[in-house]
């Protein structure tokens, strides 16, 4: 599924999931997600608004690694929208969409061969 960052101003607070989203994928059981951020994993608690019209992620935490990323100054500036991958239940693996023609990181750099090359 593909969510969004949910800015104030400059200001990240957590993810906007949106509402087909949250009924399609989400438990209403679940009062916390699990998120997976590159290597790290955090559970993210649901408050009751996600339900009721707020379909929104916030965790400080989450708030930290989207500031980190900084998707290329985007971040604060307009909403950067990222995949959600699930991962199990009630966790999702989340992750840059690449643009078309634009891979946001090159494993190697045009005219060097990879490591392992003969």
């Amino acid at each position: 599924m593909v969510v969004k960052t949910h800015n104030k101003g400059r200001e990240v607070l957590g993810l906007e999931v949106g509402a087909s989203n949250a009924k399609r994928y989400f438990s209403k059981e679940a009062s916390v997600i699990e998120l997976e951020l590159d290597h790290l994993r955090i559970q993210c608690g649901l408050q009751p608004e996600f339900w009721n019209g707020q379909p929104e992620i916030r965790d400080p935490r989450l708030c930290a690694w989207l500031k980190l990323k900084n998707f290329n100054g985007k971040v604060g500036d307009s909403p950067v929208p990222l995949a959600m991958i699930p991962a199990g239940p009630n966790s999702f693996r989340l992750q840059p969409i690449a643009l078309r023609g634009h891979h946001p990181r090159t494993p190697h750099q045009p005219g060097r061969p990879p490591l392992n090359a003969a």
